[in-house]
C-alpha cells in the first residue's frame, strides 16, 4: 500500500486570508465561515504530491465500483438489507421496491474519507447518501491555488457534478434540489450547486422534499412559488430524516423505480451505514479494496463488554463524526453515555478497530488531516480537506484547502 505523502503549507498573511474568507461568501456561498470565535477555513493548504493525489483518485474509483456491486447484491437479498440498522420504514421500501433496479440512469455521488496513517492510507467511512463538501472542494481549493507557487487546484467537484447531471437531463434540464431548509449550511451547498448547474444551462429550483408529489413514478413540484416536474432531483436531505416527515408520499419514491433522474436514490444508504461491512462475508461480489482500506468492523455485542481503546464505537447511522467513542480522546462521560446506547441499542452501531492518524505539523502544531476524495458516477472529481486538533474529524473541525503540489517546496505568492 503506498505511504502517505502530505503536508501543510505555511499560512497566508492574515490580509490576503481574509480576502480569500470574503470571496468564499461571495463567489461560492459560503455562509458558515466562522463557528463561535473561530474560523472555519483554514489559513494554511495542505499539499499533497502528485502521484499521491493519483493514488487516492484511483482508489477512490476502485472503492467505488465494489461499493455498486455490492449495492446491487445487497439489494436483491432482503436478508442482508435488515441487518444494516435502518429505520423500519426505509428497510420495507428497500426490500420490496429497488431489487431490479437499474443505478446506471441514476447520478451517483460519493465521497470516500481518507487518513494517512504509519501503514500507508485508510479509510473511515464513505459519504455515499447526501456527501458535503463541494462549496469547500469547488471554492476554498480554488481560491488559494491563487495565493500558492508551484501548486494547483484539483478539478472542482461542483463542475463534473453538473456536467454529470446536464449529460443525463439534456441541455435546458430542470433539475430540483431538495434539502432540509431549515438549515443554512445545508441551504449553502444548494445554492452553490444551483448557481454551477445554472452555468451549465440548466434550469434550477431549491425545494423542501414536502413540495414534492409523484405521479405515474414521475415528479411533480407543487408549492406556492415554483410547479413543474423536474427531469432530475438532487438530494441533500439525508435517507434517514425522511421517515421524520408526515406526509411519506413526498419522499417514498426515493426508494422505488422512477423516470425522474434521482442523485442520489434512496438505496445510497445502504452504504452510508457504517453496518455496510458485516454483511461482506456474505457478498458473493468483490470488496478486497474495501478490505484492504477500512479496519476490522464488528457487531458491538461480539466485545463483550470490553471496549478498550484499541477500538472506536460508532453509530450505524452518524454523520459528521457525531457520536463516535474513542477511548482517551472522547471525554470519559461522553463514552460511558456512548457505551452505554451501544449496549442497549447494538442494532444501530459498530465497533471498529482504531487506527492511528498521522498528523501534520502546522505553524500551530501538530493537526489531523482528512482527505476526503469525490466520486461522480464511478470516476475521481475532487478532493475535500479538513484538519483537527484530534483525531476525531467532526464537527469542530476546520475545513482546509488542498493542493496539487507540482515542485518540491510550494510556497505562497
Amino acid at each position: 500500500m503506498k505511504a502517505a505523502v502530505l503536508q501543510a503549507g505555511k499560512a497566508l498573511p492574515r490580509k490576503d486570508w481574509l480576502d480569500l474568507q470574503r470571496r468564499a461568501i461571495f463567489d461560492f456561498c459560503k455562509w458558515d465561515s466562522q463557528c463561535e470565535d473561530h474560523s472555519v477555513l483554514a489559513p494554511f493548504p495542505l499539499l499533497l504530491e502528485r502521484a499521491t493525489a493519483e493514488f487516492l483518485n484511483e482508489t477512490a474509483e476502485a472503492l467505488c465500483r465494489e461499493a455498486l456491486e455490492a449495492e446491487t447484491e445487497i439489494l436483491r437479498r432482503p436478508e442482508l438489507v435488515a441487518r444494516l440498522g435502518l429505520p423500519g420504514a426505509l428497510r420495507k421500501l428497500l426490500e420490496e421496491g429497488f431489487r431490479d433496479h437499474a443505478p446506471v440512469r441514476d447520478v451517483r455521488v460519493m465521497r470516500f474519507d481518507f487518513h494517512p496513517t504509519p501503514d500507508g492510507w485508510r479509510i473511515s467511512e464513505v459519504n455515499a447518501d447526501v456527501p458535503g463538501g463541494f462549496v469547500e472542494a469547488s471554492g476554498w481549493n480554488a481560491l488559494f491555488a491563487e495565493r500558492w507557487s508551484g501548486a494547483e487546484a484539483p478539478p472542482a467537484p461542483s463542475e463534473a457534478y453538473a456536467r454529470a447531471v446536464r449529460e443525463k437531463a439534456g441541455t435546458n434540464g430542470f433539475v430540483a434540489f431538495v434539502h432540509a431548509t431549515s438549515y443554512s449550511d445545508d441551504r449553502q451547498v444548494m445554492y452553490h450547486l444551483a448557481r454551477c448547474f445554472s452555468r451549465h444551462g440548466l434550469r434550477t429550483c431549491l425545494l423542501s422534499p414536502t413540495h414534492l408529489r409523484w405521479e405515474d413514478q414521475r415528479a411533480e413540484i407543487r408549492c406556492a412559488f415554483a410547479s413543474g416536474c423536474p427531469d432530475a432531483i438532487v438530494r441533500f436531505f439525508p435517507a434517514e430524516w425522511l421517515p421524520n416527515l408526515r406526509d411519506a408520499e413526498c419522499w417514498k419514491m426515493f426508494f422505488q423505480e422512477t423516470s425522474t433522474i434521482l442523485s442520489n436514490p434512496g438505496c445510497a444508504i445502504l452504504l452510508q451505514t457504517k453496518r455496510f461491512p458485516l454483511v461482506w462475508s456474505e457478498l458473493c461480489s468483490n470488496h478486497s479494496t474495501w478490505q484492504m482500506l477500512l479496519p476490522e468492523t464488528r457487531h458491538v455485542a461480539e466485545l463483550n463488554g470490553n471496549l478498550d481503546d484499541s477500538w472506536v464505537l460508532k453509530p450505524a447511522l452518524g454523520r459528521v463524526g457525531e457520536g463516535i467513542g474513542i477511548q482517551g480522546i472522547t471525554t470519559e462521560k461522553e463514552l460511558q453515555t456512548i457505551a452505554r446506547r451501544a449496549h442497549h441499542e447494538p442494532s444501530d452501531w459498530v465497533a471498529q478497530k482504531r487506527f492511528e492518524i498521522l498528523p501534520v505539523l502546522t505553524e500551530t502544531g501538530p493537526k489531523y488531516p482528512c482527505i476526503g476524495v469525490f466520486t461522480i458516477n464511478g470516476k475521481a472529481a475532487g478532493f475535500y480537506g479538513r484538519i483537527a486538533n484530534t483525531p476525531i474529524i467532526n464537527q469542530n473541525a476546520q475545513d482546509v484547502a488542498v493542493l496539487i503540489s507540482s515542485q518540491e517546496g510550494s510556497v505562497a505568492l
